[in-house]
């Protein structure tokens, strides 16, 4: 088995289909833009070929979350928090005003953006990661049936790499 396997970003795909002609396993799709994980064996020969440099190699096994002191984590939760109870107050603000309202938009997207680095850097955005799976069996004993649904079946799927 391949260490990695070929994603293809359909947002930047130009359609050149040079990545059919060079897979040996017919895993890339022309049809759907889907790249069977199955049949690919993770050579790179489609990635290499691609002319808009939309396919990328991801590994099968991500990497273990880098280790990070409980200060580190304790600020980045406050940064993250300050980050949401802004874009809360840029919610009510394009509720009530119709002007500058792509200004708001795009000041929403980018605090949501920073948002997911901050939680990636605090070492929760790897779902295999320790803080994850903690996160999740909290999520798991809550009282909302839906959560704790979800919870426990990510708790089921997902394999800890530290």
């Amino acid at each position: 088995m391949s260490k990695s396997h070929a994603y293809r970003d359909l947002k930047i795909c130009s359609k050149d289909c040079l990545c059919l002609f060079v897979c040996p396993t017919g895993a890339t799709d022309n049809e759907t833009g889907q790249i069977d994980f199955e049949k690919c064996i993770g050579c790179g020969a489609c990635a290499k070929a691609c002319p808009a440099h939309a396919i990328t190699m991801i590994p099968n096994e991500m990497p273990k979350q880098q280790e990070k002191d409980t200060k580190t984590v304790s600020e980045l939760f406050k940064l993250a928090n300050s980050k949401i109870e802004q874009n809360k107050i840029l919610e009510t603000l394009l509720k009530e005003s119709k002007e500058d309202e792509r200004l708001l938009k795009t000041l929403i997207h980018s605090n949501k953006v920073m948002i997911e680095d901050i939680f990636r850097e605090a070492g929760y955005m790897l779902p295999q990661s320790q803080n994850a799976i903690n996160l999740l069996k909290i999520i798991s004993i809550t009282k909302d049936s839906k959560a704790k649904e979800l919870a426990c079946s990510l708790l089921d799927k997902i394999k800890v790499n530290e």
